[in-house]
């Protein structure tokens, strides 16, 4: 399935629109993770462990949008739009909120 940030896709013209889709995941980012993200913010440098965590986050959002899009009969999902919060106590959660709108070309 094409997924695109973009309103259409070149060449390929939009046949019917099916409907906004969105997809939402939420996942926790343990004691840990936080020590060594708390010393690298210290010392500085990049999060390989944070970084993991919001990539994970992404990828699961990203494919449930894609098979919501699918259970609707989609062959595409354009305008994706990604966003980002942290959620919960002291921001110790991470919440991905993906959504665009499923099409037939």
């Amino acid at each position: 399935m094409i997924m695109t940030t973009t309103p259409g896709i070149e060449g390929r013209p939009v046949q019917q629109y099916l409907g906004i889709v969105t997809a939402e995941t939420i996942i926790g980012a343990n004691v840990i993770k936080d020590i060594f993200a708390g010393l690298r913010d210290f010392f500085g440098g990049r999060s390989a462990t944070y970084e993991k965590v919001l990539q994970e986050a992404k990828n699961a959002a990203m494919q449930e949008l894609m098979h919501k899009a699918q259970d609707l009969g989609a062959s595409a999902v354009v305008g994706v739009d990604l966003d980002f919060e942290t959620i919960g106590a002291n921001g110790s959660m991470l919440m991905v909120i993906a959504s665009g709108t499923a099409v037939r070309l």
